[in-house]
């Protein structure tokens, strides 16, 4: 589903897949589209990935099992953390200078393996690495929509921070623009239903499936913000989990929260991440105890991440 979207955008001009299984049948259906963009495709074989990934100016990484039934989170980390560790070492090798836009889950673990392979090839450009959340941030529009009768819910803005699993999601309704007025017993539901909206979407599939068209959408959403911001199209803002040390205006919110990644609103440009923007301030009383239980979580992901490559023996 994420192919089809971005083969549709008339921002992109080549379109190269990626996969173990199944790509030249989806580049040859693909290719029929009548759209601006080219497509290719490749297998790991004949030096699949670098042929992929050469030219490349956005990677976007999708790659990896979704999370079933039964699944532990140890289950679906050990598995997606070696398919991003060899992604990434490939965009080290062949498009060092790309944006690199992270969707395989764990994010709040696979951004800080993708920084560590980054730095151990000494390419590491912290403004072009994003871990997108962008689906929190879609959820949070539909759901509150529900309450406001807005009829088109990407209106309304809402920044959600923090992670993108679970309590790690922070939802800001407090920040939303324009206002909106959340009765006190629907608050609590709202947040939860944001935070935990994957596992509706697992259960309504009968365990069979994740969130894939709804994430296919976030994903290139964000891609195509940070395409447009690329062009120099001004004053885009997407909430994105990045490396605040990196990050114009990070470093004071990584030592404010104690965190070196953290999704907040990102300000994209040329660069990629141009600045990230401080809105811990203004949160409420009860988004300041959500963003505790949510530092919590992070703290772990993320040092769960770096360990991964530290113990690594380096791509197989």
């Amino acid at each position: 589903p994420l192919s089809l979207l971005l083969k549709a955008s008339p921002l992109i001009d080549e379109l190269s897949l990626f996969d173990v299984v199944g790509t030249p049948g989806v580049t040859a259906d693909l290719s029929h589209i009548s759209s601006v963009a080219k497509v290719t495709g490749y297998l790991k074989e004949d030096d699949g990935l670098k042929k992929a990934l050469t030219g490349a100016d956005v990677v976007v990484i999708p790659a990896g099992v979704p999370r079933k039934p039964g699944m532990t989170r140890d289950d679906l980390f050990n598995i997606n953390a070696g398919i991003v560790r060899d992604l990434i070492t490939g965009v080290a090798e062949t498009c060092p200078k790309a944006f690199i836009l992270v969707i395989s889950n764990p994010v709040n673990s696979t951004v800080p393996i993708a920084a560590e392979v980054m730095k151990k090839a000494a390419v590491f450009d912290p403004k072009r690495l994003f871990g997108v959340t962008t689906l929190d941030v879609v959820r949070a529009e539909t759901f509150v929509q529900e309450l406001t009768g807005e009829k088109d819910p990407s209106k309304t803005i809402i920044p959600v921070i923090g992670g993108h699993s679970g309590e790690t999601i922070v939802p800001l309704f407090s920040q939303a623009k324009p206002a909106v007025n959340i009765p006190a017993d629907k608050l609590g539901p709202l947040v939860k239903r944001v935070q935990f909206g994957g596992d509706e979407v697992v259960q309504a599939k009968g365990g069979a499936g994740s969130a894939t068209l709804s994430m296919a959408y976030a994903g290139y959403r964000f891609t195509e913000s940070v395409i447009k911001a690329a062009k120099g199209e001004k004053g885009i803002v997407e909430p994105s989990y990045v490396y605040l040390p990196g990050v114009p205006g990070g470093d004071a919110i990584a030592k404010e929260l104690g965190v070196d990644f953290f999704s907040v609103p990102i300000e994209l440009g040329p660069s990629g991440a141009e600045s990230a923007q401080n809105i811990l301030s203004s949160v409420s009383s009860e988004e300041k105890q959500l963003l505790e239980a949510c530092k919590t979580g992070l703290k772990g992901s993320i040092d769960k991440g770096v360990e991964f490559i530290t113990n690594s023996s380096g791509a197989k």
